[in-house]
């Protein structure tokens, strides 16, 4: 596995959005400060625990069909956040162990823990950097052995909702001019048909994180992200019924959902 150095300290008092998913996934990689604001935000939004089960289905299903059906071998993962089990070059080396994979995360916490669990080959990279810093990203990609001409999946799954409005779009458009066709966008990200819950979950996560975060968005926002890629059956959905496999964790309401889809850039 390649490095480069961590940055900055554990901050155990703050939360973290990682160490928070971590938790709502069963983790144990967290704090009393995430543990406390995911409390405040199940009250707010009581599915947010299976969303999170769901949203990390979705990820394995992704990178799986990509690898298999689209023969990706090339994998970049967008704020990839604490390791977990079946992570991406874990599903993606099942089909072809050949397959690279890059996370990206700037998180201290997840850096440190991906890089004594996600040592495992030559064909994985941990990044400590923010995953905006395409230009930097993509060089590291290519040093780490990554083919310019060769498509690659480039995953943000359930980030876009960690970013400012002005950071996702132009952040997405630079990624789409470094792919070559027949590349792919993973894209999903909270979305609310109520403002009511838009507004509460991101007053409360904007004040948690210090303001270290976007905000929920609509389905129209998220549609807007895949413009100009084809988009693959069955379109832009509640990740759940993205192409499922098995039997979904139970929520209880929609209150909020992770919606997005899979897009393809070009012609292979």
């Amino acid at each position: 596995m390649r490095r480069n150095p961590i940055s900055d300290v554990i901050d155990t008092e703050t939360p973290s959005v990682a160490r928070m998913y971590d938790w709502l996934l069963g983790g144990v990689d967290n704090y009393a400060s995430d543990r406390a604001a995911c409390d405040d935000l199940l009250a707010i939004a009581p599915s947010s625990k299976a969303l999170a089960l769901n949203n990390r289905a979705f990820l394995r299903r992704v990178v799986r069909i990509l690898a298999q059906e689209e023969g990706i071998r090339q994998f970049i993962d967008h704020g990839s956040g604490l390791p977990t089990q079946d992570n991406v070059h874990e599903v993606a080396q099942r089909v072809d162990d050949s397959s690279k994979i890059v996370y990206v995360d700037n998180d201290p916490m997840v850096l440190a823990h991906g890089r004594s669990r996600l040592d495992q080959n030559d064909r994985v990279t941990v990044l400590d950097m923010d995953m905006r810093d395409t230009d930097a990203i993509f060089d590291a990609a290519h040093a780490a052995g990554f083919q310019q001409d060769k498509p690659t999946a480039a995953l943000f799954v359930s980030v876009a909702h960690c970013l400012k409005d002005d950071d996702v779009q132009p952040m997405l458009d630079r990624v789409k001019a470094k792919l070559a066709p027949g590349s792919f966008l993973v894209i999903c990200q909270l979305v609310s048909d109520r403002a009511d819950v838009r507004n509460r979950v991101t007053a409360l996560m904007s004040k948690a994180t210090h303001d270290n975060w976007g905000r929920v968005r609509e389905k129209k926002d998220v549609r807007g992200y895949f413009a100009g890629l084809t988009i693959l059956t069955p379109g832009l959905c509640d990740v759940t019924a993205w192409r499922p496999d098995s039997q979904v964790v139970p929520r209880s309401g929609e209150d909020w959902v992770e919606w997005g889809g899979v897009g393809r850039l070009g012609n292979a």
